[in-house]
């Protein structure tokens, strides 16, 4: 048996946020399986977790299709789970990852993520983004991904891709933003290539996200919204070369998976 809990992240609604499935392993099981697992799942991810004798955890993060190298909302439902379905009580919790060691502290009621910045770079406008996109891009850089800016919030939330042709393109995953209106800034983000057309909240998305909007706010706390159909709320703070991202979460589903 293993014991799994499905957490909304970045939000308070339990019909809103971005799922993450969360599996608690004594051990590590054979990478197949947990690829098996997260494809049953299907969510966007599913953390796999398993305790250190240091008193942290090993975390590793899969979509329904392959394994990533880092996952921010997922990391928050893990730390929600180990605190409150499971009583944990480290005032910080660390986890090691293929990213490094990534810290999570409390500020109830939200759980602020400890992340690696990544900072995006101007580049050429790849061939067939605008026509996947059906819009033409104010800005084009790359980051962990590939950011894209629009003029405005309403050319981000009226985006209706091509994810066949996002699919195409070189990069793993494409970060559309804009200034917001009662936020700084708003996002969506498609990765197709990784088995999700588009994720609801993308904390390593504001890996690249934080430092963009930072150094053209001229701000390092910021407010962010992710604009999908379900959506989340995040701040965010830049911290050197460090990301701190804030969300809540709330636990919708908790169980035994028995295969």
């Amino acid at each position: 048996m293993i014991s799994y809990y499905q957490v909304q992240a970045f939000t308070r609604d339990p019909h809103g946020g971005n799922p993450a499935g969360v599996c608690l392993l004594d051990a590590w099981l054979p990478d197949a399986r947990l690829q098996g697992i997260a494809g049953e799942v299907g969510l966007s991810e599913t953390a796999f977790l398993v305790p250190r004798s240091d008193g942290a955890w090993n975390l590793r993060w899969f979509t329904p299709a392959v394994e990533v190298d880092l996952c921010g909302h997922a990391t928050l439902a893990s730390a929600h789970v180990l605190w409150r379905e499971r009583g944990v009580s480290a005032e910080s919790l660390v986890f090691h990852t293929q990213s490094g060691r990534l810290e999570v502290t409390r500020d109830e009621p939200r759980l602020v993520l400890d992340l690696p910045s990544c900072p995006a770079s101007a580049c050429a406008e790849p061939r067939g983004l605008a026509a996947a996109l059906g819009a033409e891009p104010l800005a084009v850089a790359r980051g962990r991904d590939l950011l894209v800016e629009l003029g405005d919030e309403g050319a981000v939330r009226a985006l209706r891709p091509d994810f066949a042709a996002i699919a195409r393109l070189d990069d793993a995953g494409v970060c559309v933003t804009a200034r917001g209106g009662d936020v700084d800034f708003v996002s969506r983000y498609f990765t197709p290539r990784a088995g999700i057309d588009e994720d609801p909240v993308t904390g390593s998305a504001h890996c690249t996200l934080v430092p963009w909007w930072a150094a053209r706010l001229g701000r390092v706390e910021l407010a962010a919204r992710q604009v999908s159909t379900r959506g989340g709320e995040l701040r965010c703070k830049l911290a050197g070369d460090r990301v701190l991202v804030a969300g809540e979460a709330v636990t919708w589903l908790a169980g035994e998976l028995r295969s």
